[in-house]
């Protein structure tokens, strides 16, 4: 989000941190969130009333609160009405943007819970998953099949494997807001890393890392880059030996494959 929509967000974004530090669910505002930005999405005439800057700041709120405040917690209703008196720079703006705070609500859940670093693991494993099964790729992004429909084959899929703020991200990205459910589960990562200040290493590795030698390697990932570091681990067995670690834009390549390519430009040089 660019300009106004991205100073609508950030102060939405702290507007919820207030409420969950005030005591209130976070998991609940994120299952509120989610609904309401469905509804948004559903109804292009409320979205384009609830965004327009002819209409002054306290109608649209009121519009919204009127609208939703039976049906969510207090909180929640608080949060949508404060979302409808800002400013966006696109209409699709404001649904994207409280899907976005929903995820950050599930999150803050899971830390409420001590189950914040499950929800990262257990997002990539996912992600991972769905990447690697053709089928189960094409049953989640099948027009066909009804939302509910897949939700039930997710939770058929995670049930007892994962953390409910985990299944409640998994049924939000089968939602079809995102282009694909990879690209919904790769974006929810993103929002929770940086909700939690840390960077996103993928480690490629030949084998599994013991917990010593991903320790160290988070440990120094950490002082370079100044900030906090979640590991993805993959096993790859295109790896011969040693690691490859991409963060961002930046790779470093310790892998035996590639010290042999160095060594053979060298050679050839």
């Amino acid at each position: 989000m660019q300009g106004a929509s991205s100073d609508s967000l950030h102060a939405l974004t702290e507007a919820l941190a207030s409420a969950v530090e005030g005591g209130t669910d976070a998991s609940k505002i994120g299952d509120d969130l989610f609904g309401v930005a469905a509804v948004l999405r559903r109804e292009p005439g409320l979205r384009r009333v609830a965004t327009d800057v002819s209409v002054s700041p306290e109608a649209k709120a009121d519009l919204l609160r009127g609208i939703f405040a039976e049906q969510i917690d207090p909180a929640s209703a608080d949060l949508v009405a404060q979302a409808a008196g800002r400013r966006w720079a696109a209409s699709r703006d404001l649904a994207d943007a409280l899907e976005h705070l929903g995820v950050v609500a599930v999150v803050r859940g899971a830390e409420q819970t001590g189950k914040a670093d499950d929800l990262e693991n257990e997002l990539f494993a996912f992600e991972r998953l769905v990447s690697g099964s053709p089928e189960l790729r094409d049953a989640l992004s099948d027009p066909a099949r009804s939302t509910a429909d897949k939700r039930r084959l997710l939770n058929d899929l995670l049930d007892g494997k994962a953390s409910s703020a985990t299944v409640r991200l998994a049924e939000q990205a089968v939602a079809g807001t995102h282009r694909t459910v990879v690209v919904a589960l790769e974006s929810y990562q993103k929002v929770a890393a940086e909700h939690r200040n840390r960077l996103i290493a993928t480690v490629r590795v030949a084998r599994g890392l013991a917990e010593h030698d991903a320790q160290r390697l988070q440990d120094a990932l950490a002082r370079q880059y100044s900030r906090p570091v979640h590991l993805n681990v993959v096993v790859d067995p295109d790896v011969i030996g040693g690691v490859r670690v991409a963060i961002g834009d930046d790779v470093i390549d310790g892998t035996v494959a590639n010290r042999l390519d160095d060594a053979r430009r060298q050679l050839a040089g």
